[in-house]
């Protein structure tokens, strides 16, 4: 049997290493080990750990896609607070992920100025956004863990995923904008943004939701 230091294990940009058989203790090494300072992230299910290394693209569409869900809530007046790519654990659960973006709407106000998440006594985010997700790993850890919407933006598109009865089903609209076309308007205007400039597209999106508030029946 041959064993390997994490330190010997390389994750190149665009790629993952999974590991199996790793018990919640060594999960917890390995979050330590890591730090929080890295580019990579990890998810973790019932014994099985991945680590990923996201392309710099990756990241310019999380940011985009992170921008544009602040455009909507700050125009529809709704507060938020954003935990980016906090971990998100339940050892009972056997159960971890640390997503590319997320975000508590219903009750903000439960987790202003936390700098540490218990899922044992907090909530998960409300909303989380994965860029490329095409593992098990996560969306088993995102269910377990009852994320109530995910968006997966992929090959340009955007999926959004509700929790029904403990399992992922695919919606054509979101709950949390239920009066916006979002799938649609976020593959847009990232599309936008690289052909464009981020600026260009964002002020673009934001006069796109005013015009939608504007045409709503009570406003």
């Amino acid at each position: 049997m041959v064993t390997l230091q994490l330190k010997q294990i390389r994750v190149l940009a665009g790629q993952r290493v999974v590991l199996e058989d790793i018990n919640w203790q060594e999960f917890e090494a390995i979050l330590e080990e890591l730090g929080d300072r890295r580019n990579t992230r990890l998810a973790y299910s019932k014994g099985t750990l991945e680590i990923m290394a996201p392309l710099p693209e990756h990241e310019v569409s999380k940011e985009m896609i992170g921008d544009l869900v602040k455009i909507l809530l700050e125009e529809l007046d709704m507060d938020c607070e954003c935990f980016g790519s906090t971990t998100f654990k339940r050892q009972e659960m056997q159960q971890g992920i640390e997503p590319d973006n997320c975000f508590y709407i219903q009750h903000p106000e439960r987790m202003r100025g936390k700098s540490r998440i218990d899922l044992s006594i907090d909530p998960p985010p409300d909303l989380a956004i994965e860029i490329d997700v095409t593992s098990k790993t996560q969306l088993d850890a995102y269910q377990a863990l009852g994320v109530p919407e995910l968006w997966r933006y992929e090959a340009g598109s955007l999926r959004i995923d509700v929790l029904q009865d403990n399992q992922y089903v695919q919606s054509e609209t979101s709950p949390t904008f239920p009066n916006f076309s979002i799938t649609e308007a976020v593959s847009r205007f990232v599309r936008q943004s690289k052909s464009e400039g981020r600026s260009a597209a964002l002020k673009a999106f934001r006069k796109w939701v005013r015009e939608k508030i504007a045409s709503l029946p009570d406003s």
